[in-house]
């Protein structure tokens, strides 16, 4: 299999590293050519206009569903015309106690070429198709919720 990476960057801003004081502000490196500013989720203190951990997550989880529902879509001869989706990852405590991404949320909207006609049960079955061929969903332990928007 292949190995795919990134490369994350964090510097030391101040004298020391003090608890309760750190700096999460870091940088993502993407194929060694694009960067994406990260941080903490703004609950724990993060910049809103950065990305963080939970919605890279959920971004990771929506792109895979995508491309798997897109995937089976034209094994299927189905003339998807669009694909959007609106996903959310919730924190939470695990049954250990732990903080953890407990649940994703995806909420995706696909619209097909004009005279094509299928049932949303079809729609909502071929979701459910590319939920369980999604690579990242099968790495996942967390709830995952998928409500397709018809």
């Amino acid at each position: 299999m292949s190995e795919l990476s990134v490369d994350v960057s964090w510097f030391r801003n101040t004298p020391h590293l003090i608890e309760g004081q750190v700096d999460k502000a870091h940088e993502i490196l993407y194929n060694s050519q694009f960067t994406l500013p990260g941080d903490a989720a703004p609950d724990w203190g993060g910049d809103p206009d950065s990305t963080n951990p939970e919605q890279a997550l959920a971004a990771s989880l929506s792109s895979c569903h995508m491309m798997t529902f897109l995937a089976l879509a034209a094994k299927a001869g189905w003339p998807v015309a669009t694909y959007a989706d609106h996903a959310e990852a919730a924190l939470g405590k695990t049954e250990k106690g732990m903080m953890a991404v407990t649940e994703l949320k995806l909420s995706p909207r696909v619209t097909f070429d004009t005279g094509f006609d299928v049932t949303p049960a079809k729609v909502e079955e071929m979701h459910e198709r590319a939920h369980r061929y999604c690579f990242v969903a099968n790495s996942i332990s967390a709830k995952m919720t998928i409500t397709p928007v018809v």
